[in-house]
């Protein structure tokens, strides 16, 4: 397994690597974050900022939202994977905020969570992104590089792996480690083909090590 003295090494190489790692889903304000976030599950920030770039222009608030059939929502958002299920989330949520929280999104992880369709990486996007909160949201690219690091085992939960990495990682790097985590899981260490035959952190990777020991044979 990783050591902590490794994972600082690590977070020096991410950051080395993407120092201008950021949220790429692209928002206005942290509604329009937790819309993009929620379409985000199982599909790929390009194909939700392509469908947000015309649904942010039609929907500004909750209320844009309620005042169409859920038909309509579905059509606008229907090249998204689960898309049904996503629209109604999305109305869902929006009703919630309004008779909650006044139409706004609350800045409270905990709080999020108890809003339809937001589940914890969520609720940690939202706080990190939208309101500075640190917070460090696990998703499959953060989990893999976790994994294939050593960091983790194969058979830890996202929250055991959310945990083990805010536990070594500064408080005030939270955000910022997620992003970078994120590009070096999205455009180096991919989930097919990673780059460990010029990756930095190849004499430390349980799982490069392995994958270049088996090109050898």
């Amino acid at each position: 397994m990783l050591t902590k003295k490794q994972w600082e090494f690590c977070l020096e190489k991410f950051a080395e690597m993407f120092p201008d790692a950021h949220c790429e889903l692209v928002h206005e304000n942290p509604f329009e974050l937790t819309v993009a976030t929620l379409l985000s599950a199982q599909c790929t920030d390009v194909l939700v900022n392509r469908v947000t770039a015309e649904l942010f222009q039609k929907y500004k608030t909750p209320e844009d939202y309620l005042a169409v059939d859920i038909e309509e929502l579905q059509d606008d958002i229907r090249s998204i994977g689960l898309y049904r299920n996503k629209s109604k989330n999305i109305q869902a949520l929006s009703q919630l905020l309004i008779d909650k929280f006044n139409g706004e999104v609350p800045a409270n992880r905990d709080v999020l969570m108890t809003l339809p369709g937001v589940g914890r990486k969520t609720a940690n996007v939202v706080v990190s992104n939208a309101f500075g909160i640190p917070a460090l949201a696990v998703d499959t690219h953060v989990e893999r590089v976790a994994k294939r690091l050593g960091m983790n085992r194969w058979k830890d939960s996202p929250l055991a792996v959310e945990e083990k990495i805010m536990r070594w990682t500064p408080l005030d790097n939270w955000t910022n480690t997620h992003h970078q985590i994120i590009f070096f899981g999205r455009y180096h260490c991919k989930a097919r083909n990673p780059g460990c035959e010029v990756c930095p952190l190849l004499s430390i990777c349980r799982e490069g090590k392995k994958r270049m020991k088996a090109r050898e044979v």
